[in-house]
């Protein structure tokens, strides 16, 4: 009895319509509209405000949905752990990724994800470009750096450095910057952003330079670097193995902005399918 009526008001209160809410559960208007008035009166409660053009929550009703939302949430988390104990990952995922950083470190461990779960299948959309997720349907997105969408859930999958270096044949030739000043001396490469990013007495700043040209692609920007035609700013990935080797060296080292986190995303009122947990566990587990 304490049940009845709950999941037709909820839906109600989602949809703000009566109309609506029927057609998500696959019953009669009228049998949703009995059930909340049922629900009304044995809560002694209005829930609705109902006119004939809206349907929205009294503040009893606000009150009442937060709670029942959080018990929905609860009971089908519970039938999905139960259910996947007795399953095993299986079906397509969609996912995006920044393009370079998706190239380089994302895209070989999915297809290491794929070779271990052989049922699952993955399509990913390498883009630099904030893609809304729920409108377009992906299940996962990997993002870098600040995350400004509060309607997100997101869990830390690692770090990532970034370096200004150059090849020590154009240090050689255009002499070592030692401040952040005398960098507009220099050739300084650009990529896809206009700013190269520092921390300066406990303070994040920005600098933009005139670039002798610029790319949108980070391995055409270090053999760039390599080849001795400039001062890149990449990130770790891109750079620590010519760094450790020689190619490339690091420069303004204290002046080097915080590391920058990786983060898997996902939408808020989504629970996590098994596959989907256990690829954002794999990818936390390799990218640390």
């Amino acid at each position: 009895m304490i049940w009845e009526g709950v999941s037709e008001f909820v839906s109600v209160a989602e949809s703000e319509s009566f109309t609506q809410a029927s057609q998500k559960l696959g019953v009669s208007t009228a049998q949703v509209s009995r059930q909340v008035s049922a629900l009304e009166q044995r809560l002694n409660i209005k829930l609705f405000y109902r006119t004939t053009r809206k349907v929205s929550l009294t503040e009893e009703g606000r009150v009442f949905y937060q709670h029942c939302r959080s018990v929905l949430d609860g009971l089908d988390t519970a039938v999905r752990a139960v259910t996947n104990l007795q399953s095993k990952p299986q079906g397509k995922i969609k996912l995006t990724a920044p393009v370079s950083y998706g190239e380089q470190q994302i895209l070989p461990l999915l297809n290491d994800f794929m070779v271990e779960y052989t049922e699952v299948d993955i399509s990913t959309n390498l883009s630099n470009q904030r893609v809304d997720l729920v409108e377009e349907g992906y299940d996962l997105a990997i993002r870098i750096g600040n995350l400004s969408d509060s309607t997100m859930m997101a869990k830390k999958l690692g770090k990532r450095t970034n370096y200004l270096c150059a090849s020590p044949g154009y240090l050689a030739s255009n002499g070592m910057p030692n401040s952040l000043s005398e960098l507009s001396q220099h050739s300084c490469l650009l990529g896809t952003s206009d700013y190269w990013r520092f921390r300066e007495g406990g303070k994040e700043k920005t600098m933009r330079f005139v670039p002798r040209f610029r790319y949108n692609g980070g391995i055409g920007l270090v053999d760039a670097a390599l080849k001795g035609l400039g001062i890149v700013q990449l990130p770790d990935y891109l750079v620590q193995d010519h760094i450790s080797n020689g190619g490339l060296i690091s420069l303004l080292d204290n002046y080097r902005e915080p590391d920058e986190w990786i983060w898997a995303v996902y939408p808020h009122n989504r629970q996590l399918s098994l596959k989907i947990r256990l690829l954002v566990d794999y990818l936390a587990k390799h990218i640390a």
